[in-house]
């Protein structure tokens, strides 16, 4: 079945949730794919994750397999993941390390550049320099690394601009990975976002996180032109230190950053509230400055703290499937033992992470039902939802092909 996507658009009740299609089926997963994931730019990894020269990770977003690999000269790069001759796949593992990229099929050898060092027996007229591997953008911000799958990449700088000042004093150039997990979310994309997005759901399902987490919905939410009290106190004490924490939205709503507060007397994501890790990530001068929180959508959210950092990427797999992956980042000179513990430092998101997995799927299964109409969304505590879903439903119907429809059949 294919629907009409321009009159579900058209026809979405403003503070509701999405029509059933948008969450089950496959045309408008499709749609999505090629409206938003194939044209913005999406969260990669930390990029420390390359830590020297050959060091690479793989990624595959919807039909897209991507490499990512550190170079000679220090710079990380990506390529797509299919060699020049016949196609092949060059890295089958999800990481490594290699000296030159070399194509398994017929041994093409490419620099950690892109371009085509050798290729047997291809005659007189074959031009090497013609049949490097194909470019993915890719920018890094303050130590993370982006991506973008489009000829064409939007706008970069106007977002890296706005939060390189803020990710500055958490110094991720100096970070190494010492955690990482990934699950599979039973659930579309969106689900895993309007969950992200807002805290109405977390006293009842988030009994570990909760205990430094405010269920506050100015935290998890939007501001409607004014900063609560408490927040901009909040505000005020971090940036008298030189430390960026106000809320800053994007005007199209794709991103948006604040320097949050914990619950009062927590300093760090653990079960007691205490700091996680003894040797900081980061010049960040207050242990209760809180949480840096960063989104930008359609890939990841973060949160930035004064001992360590923890950085999330989503990928959609299927109409009803999204890989969640976690990874929590210390400073390189931090020994696992003696500077944390890895389950004081991790329990917390690892325990979170699964309950938003099956909250997740469990509206996605009730959203299959037939008998699902979407619901009113709370304006108090579900603001980020609100947010979330006008930019979804504007980023599509702006990108949408003309006619931007795909009829009924």
């Amino acid at each position: 079945m294919h629907h009409d996507l321009t009159q579900l658009l058209a026809t979405h009740r403003p503070g509701y949730a999405l029509e059933r299609p948008f969450y089950t089926a496959a045309d408008i997963y499709e749609a999505d794919l090629e409206a938003i994931w194939y044209r913005d730019w999406l969260f990669a990894i930390p990029a420390c994750e390359l830590e020297k020269t050959g060091s690479y990770v793989t990624h595959t977003v919807g039909a897209y397999k991507v490499i990512l690999v550190r170079g000679a000269d220090g710079t990380i790069r990506a390529f797509h993941n299919s060699c020049r001759h016949r196609g092949s796949i060059i890295c089958k593992a999800a990481k490594g390390h290699v000296p030159k990229l070399v194509c398994p099929y017929h041994q093409w050898t490419y620099e950690l550049d892109g371009s085509l060092l050798w290729a047997r027996d291809m005659g007189p007229d074959f031009d090497p320099s013609a049949h490097g591997l194909k470019p993915v953008h890719c920018r890094e911000l303050a130590g993370l690394i982006y991506i973008c799958l489009a000829d064409e990449a939007p706008d970069f700088d106007t977002f890296a601009d706005l939060v390189r000042p803020y990710l500055a004093a958490h110094d991720l150039s100096d970070a190494k990975v010492a955690h990482e997990s990934s699950i599979i979310e039973n659930g579309n994309w969106k689900l895993v976002w309007e969950n992200n997005r807002e805290c109405y759901h977390c006293g009842g399902n988030h009994p570990a996180l909760c205990r430094t987490f405010p269920d506050d919905p100015a935290v998890t939410g939007v501001e409607d032109g004014k900063t609560p009290p408490h927040l901009a106190a909040h505000f005020d004490r971090l940036e008298g230190a030189g430390i960026p924490a106000r809320f800053q939205i994007d005007p199209s709503g794709q991103y948006r950053i604040a320097r949050m507060p914990l619950k009062a007397g927590a300093k760090s994501y653990t079960m007691d509230g205490g700091l996680a890790v003894t040797k900081r990530l980061g010049r960040v001068p207050f242990d209760d400055a809180g949480a840096l929180m960063q989104f930008h959508y359609p890939t990841t959210w973060n949160h930035f703290l004064p001992d360590h950092s923890i950085v999330f990427r989503m990928t959609p797999v299927s109409p009803t499937e999204t890989e969640v992956t976690t990874k929590w980042l210390v400073h390189k000179d931090a020994v696992e033992g003696r500077d944390y513990d890895l389950k004081r430092l991790t329990e917390v998101w690892i325990a979170t992470n699964d309950e938003d997995r099956r909250v997740v799927e469990d509206n996605q299964q009730g959203i299959n039902s037939p008998a699902y109409t979407p619901g009113p969304y709370s304006q108090f505590q579900e603001s980020g939802v609100l947010q979330f879903v006008d930019w979804y439903c504007r980023s599509l119907s702006e990108r949408l092909p003309a006619p931007s429809r795909m009829a009924a059949e």
